[in-house]
């Protein structure tokens, strides 16, 4: 005896397989009342007809700005092929009315990525506020601007239909305190300044000192990065002549370094501190500029009190 079918419970099919079933175990009138139970079945609007027609509803408004905006798109291409010299301001006052008729107006503006750009710089670059016109909004101006603030190294503008502004920004990173001609700034490892207040509110940061110090100071500070005692008592890199470097020590020690050769430099310093301590003496100067020795400036000996002097000449 063969095994009974199982229910297929597939959509669609269980309606079916129900109705050829009640067909038979109705008798004379069967397939009269199966017709009208298929037909109002079909009649019937299943789940899948009413999601999408909620979905046609919902999507109907933005459907139209789309169409519309594509409409606009080819008017205006047709007019600019048409009119070399240009003309398309009307065109754009067209899109900015048409999108205020469909109801493609500014609901929001998203902004990613900012630490340390001041917030009202952002607004005043983005230029657009809560129901401006979203086809009047152009997000490559709003880049070119939001470029011209010294903290912004790069930004991103997109506009979501059918009324999200999202804004992307990366940061410069505050690298080190620049101090020239009695001015200090925050600048980057490229050396653009990003900011000349609030020194403080960025922590400890490395000091650089003199012209073109700003530029050079990412390179001696990484060869330093590698030399931790000599980085500790570092207070300042100052760049001399714009051609070579001075480490000033916290000691009150200057380390004068030979131009263009600080890491064998830097190797050598950190050996003779090793072995000596040298950079806990109390130095005037540590002169490496000479490649083959190292010439130590020693503070002049102290002068001995008046008092002593005078005595001094009496016995003499």
């Amino acid at each position: 005896m063969s095994a009974s079918p199982s229910p297929i419970s597939a959509p669609g099919w269980c309606g079916r397989r129900a109705v050829a079933s009640t067909a038979l175990r109705s008798g004379r009138n069967g397939p009269r009342d199966a017709s009208k139970r298929t037909r109002r079945e079909q009649d019937r609007p299943s789940r899948l007809r009413l999601w999408l027609k909620r979905r046609r509803g919902l999507a109907k408004p933005a459907a139209l700005g789309l169409l519309g905006f594509g409409a606009l798109a080819a008017v205006g291409t047709g007019l600019y092929l048409a009119d070399p010299a240009g003309r398309m301001q009307a065109l754009v006052e067209n899109a900015a009315q048409f999108g205020d008729a469909a109801g493609l107006e500014v609901r929001e503006v998203i902004v990613e990525g900012r630490v340390n750009t001041p917030r009202e710089l952002i607004r005043a670059a983005v230029g657009v506020e809560r129901g401006d016109p979203m086809l009047g909004f152009s997000p490559a101006e709003a880049r070119e601007r939001l470029m011209t603030i010294a903290w912004v190294e790069n930004a991103d503008v997109e506009r979501h239909l059918p009324g999200t502004i999202l804004v992307r920004l990366t940061e410069r990173t505050p690298f080190a305190i620049w101090q020239n001609q009695g001015r200090f700034a925050i600048i980057d490892r490229e050396g653009r300044v990003v900011t000349s207040e609030t020194l403080d509110a960025f922590g400890p940061l490395p000091l650089v000192v003199g012209a073109g110090a700003e530029t050079r100071g990412a390179a001696l500070y990484d060869l330093l990065l590698a030399h931790r005692p000599i980085l500790e008592r570092t207070q300042a890199m100052v760049r001399v002549g714009e051609r070579r470097w001075n480490l000033k020590l916290h000691s009150g020690t200057d380390v004068l370094l030979p131009e263009g050769h600080e890491a064998p430099a830097l190797n050598r310093l950190a050996e003779m501190h090793a072995r000596n301590a040298l950079l806990d003496r109390p130095l005037v100067a540590i002169d490496m500029r000479l490649p083959d020795r190292m010439v130590l400036r020693q503070h002049p000996p102290a002068e001995p009190p008046p008092q002593a002097q005078r005595r001094g000449g009496r016995s003499g």
